[in-house]
């Protein structure tokens, strides 16, 4: 029986090279590039997964739960942070194993997670989610790469850069309203994307009227004691010129 070798295509840079690397070690026959869709993706995201896809020369497997992060928080009553985000195994982990165990076997399956040597500590939360199944990090294997050379590696293939990252974000997903990331992002969302993220503000605010909690996206931490930090308040202190946006967004770079 022949093996079958599925990336998990997030639409970032690191999981497009890591297919990169499976397709020069073991071809593309048996190949499946399996994204599952949040349904809140930046435009310009689906544009690269087309091109990434097309580099590769094999079709995109799409895999949708039907809500989005911010349906899925109001129906378990938990607002998604940094450090427990239900949205990832709702909208991500579940309809990829459905889509596996349906299509799969696990003695010939090799899934592969374009997580890179910087963040080799989310390897044994990710390892124990796929449990039944062998998974494999090959941007954790030599040569390693940081960010910025895995979007020259992506000009070198004539690949245009993702937008989110040429604003200055780090990953590109969610349009840049990951409740996983911290305050850089979300202040570099507000200066390139100030519709979206009065969106999130909106939500936000809706969810903690809704469910009567004092509870936010974000936290800080004031002489020892962590509290939450609004997605209003952050906006009040950029406006204010409290806090500024770590670094300045590009409009040109490609």
């Amino acid at each position: 029986m022949r093996h079958k070798h599925v990336i998990q295509m997030s639409g970032g840079a690191g999981s497009f090279l890591a297919a990169e690397r499976v397709k020069a070690q073991h071809g593309t026959h048996d190949m499946v590039l399996l994204f599952a869709d949040t349904g809140t993706e930046d435009p310009d995201l689906y544009r690269f997964l087309d091109d990434a896809c097309a580099h590769l020369g094999v079709p995109l497997t799409v895999v949708k739960d039907g809500r989005t992060p911010w349906q899925v928080f109001f129906d378990e009553h938990f607002l998604g942070n940094s450090r427990l985000a239900p949205c990832s195994k709702r909208l991500k982990q579940i309809p990829c194993r459905k889509w596996l165990e349906a299509h799969c076997d696990p003695a010939t399956t090799t899934v592969y997670v374009g997580i890179d040597a910087s963040e080799k500590r989310r390897l044994p939360g990710v390892i124990k989610g796929w449990e039944g199944w062998r998974v494999e990090f090959p941007m954790c294997d030599e040569p390693h790469l940081t960010k910025a050379e895995m979007l020259d590696e992506l000009r070198k293939l004539d690949i245009a850069v993702p937008l989110l990252y040429r604003v200055g974000l780090e990953h590109n997903n969610c349009a840049g309203l990951c409740v996983r990331a911290g305050q850089r992002q979300w202040l570099l969302t507000l200066q390139a994307f100030p519709d979206r993220y009065a969106f999130a503000e909106r939500q936000e605010q809706e969810f903690r009227a809704q469910f009567g909690r004092d509870v936010a996206i974000l936290t800080e931490t004031r002489r020892g004691v962590k509290r939450p930090l609004t997605l209003a308040e952050l906006r009040r202190r950029f406006e204010d010129g409290t806090v500024r946006v770590p670094v300045p967004v590009p409009t040109s770079a490609t």
